[in-house]
């Protein structure tokens, strides 16, 4: 497979070109050119359309009736398939905090899928999201199953997945949690804290073992105080590590996500959706794992008031963050693309438009309607009413 993508717009790793080309080639980007000489190639013609990366949820637990934890390749193969419509085409399916051998079984059944292969967005890893948390700020994790950190356990779920766990959350206050961290680092799975009521000194001792990532910033952790900084001091001084935000506009306030930018700047911040079975579902009563959870107005709560994940598609997530800051819509689109990947170490494969990284891409309009999707070089997706003047 070879040919010249043709565009009026190219979000390019190093900033926005126009009306030039970018060579595919093999499922790889190559140069972006201003014209070709080689007449013989073939050339997709988008048009006056944007082309950009695409999109990499590293934080997704469901959609469209579909979650992880449903333990199934239907569900994980819905996930794949619905996610793909929208520009995401990497993802990390992400589990809840269940027993030892409920995930045993998800992250097998996950390996599975990945080996025969996804029908959409491709699995770049697995994120255990618990169960090593604390019940004071559980939100939807089910405190029943909170542990201490075991590296046995931990062992066993990566034999389990075929090696494809590739980031695990915790709360750092629990017993052995520190040198868990360093342990687990040192095997290449990138360390999150979340759902932790652990004190900013904690945290700096956790960082310094090896964590890097906090899970959605502002929820399920200890907030600021001014004499006592909490998990959400930790992540905005510390200057090496990423934030994950819901830009729902539920989740965060708009000031609390332009409060971040100024302090982490955005090439550290990952928009994510956490998203849950109800995304794409009209409003009603579903389950996110154990608890049953009520959707109003596309807003996910438990039955006591708690935040339950979301409904958020990540594209709208970069849309608010346009709408929220003064970003460019390059910097907002690399919040859900490349930013991501830097994140878990696979940027130097995936999350954006560069020479020898895998060539996913969606064509947009100018309301950043999705009318195509590419992974490596292979359009998987194509609205039926197109927006912009096409050709190939």
């Amino acid at each position: 497979m070879h040919y010249y993508l043709k565009a009026k717009t190219f979000f390019l790793e190093d900033g926005i070109k126009n009306n030039g080309f970018v060579e595919i080639k093999d499922g790889l980007f190559g140069n972006y050119v201003e014209k070709i000489e080689n007449k013989s190639i073939d050339i997709l013609d988008v048009g006056d359309c944007i082309v950009a990366p695409g999109l990499f949820d590293t934080h997704i637990h469901g959609i469209s009736g579909s979650d992880v934890m449903d333990n199934t390749p239907e569900s994980i193969q819905t996930i794949s398939k619905n996610i793909l419509k929208y520009g995401v085409t990497r993802f990390l399916p992400t589990t809840l905090t269940s027993s030892f051998d409920k995930l045993n079984q998800v992250v097998s059944t996950i390996y599975e899928v990945h080996k025969q292969g996804e029908i959409g967005a491709k699995i770049e890893g697995i994120f255990l999201e618990g169960p090593y948390f604390t019940k004071k700020h559980k939100g939807a994790q089910n405190s029943a199953y909170f542990k201490d950190p075991s590296i046995n356990e931990l062992n066993t779920w990566i034999e389990q997945s075929g090696g494809l766990i590739r980031k695990i959350a915790l709360a750092p206050e629990r017993k052995g949690a520190l040198q868990f961290i360093k342990e687990v680092t040192n095997k290449g799975i990138y360390v999150a804290l979340g759902h932790t009521d652990a004190d900013y000194e904690t945290c700096i001792q956790a960082i310094e073992n090896g964590a890097s990532i906090f899970v959605h910033l502002f929820n399920g952790m200890r907030g600021f105080h001014h004499r006592e900084p909490g998990v959400v001091g930790a992540a905005l001084s510390s200057e090496n590590t990423f934030v994950e935000l819901i830009c729902d506009g539920e989740h965060v306030h708009p000031v609390a996500v332009n409060i971040t930018i100024k302090n982490k700047g955005y090439d550290k911040i990952c928009l994510v959706t956490d998203c849950m079975r109800a995304g794409l579902m009209p409003d009603g009563h579903y389950f996110l794992g154990e608890f049953e959870v009520h959707v109003k107005n596309g807003i996910a709560k438990t039955t006591s008031g708690s935040l339950a994940g979301s409904t958020l598609k990540l594209i709208d997530g970069i849309k608010n963050i346009y709408n929220w800051t003064n970003l460019s819509l390059l910097q907002c689109w690399h919040m859900g693309s490349l930013n991501p990947a830097k994140s878990i170490g696979l940027d130097d494969k995936v999350g954006s438009i560069a020479p020898n990284k895998k060539a996913d891409f969606v064509v947009l309009n100018d309301q950043l309607e999705v009318l195509k999707v590419a992974i490596e070089g292979v359009i998987k997706y194509e609205k039926k009413f197109q927006k912009c003047n096409q050709t190939m």
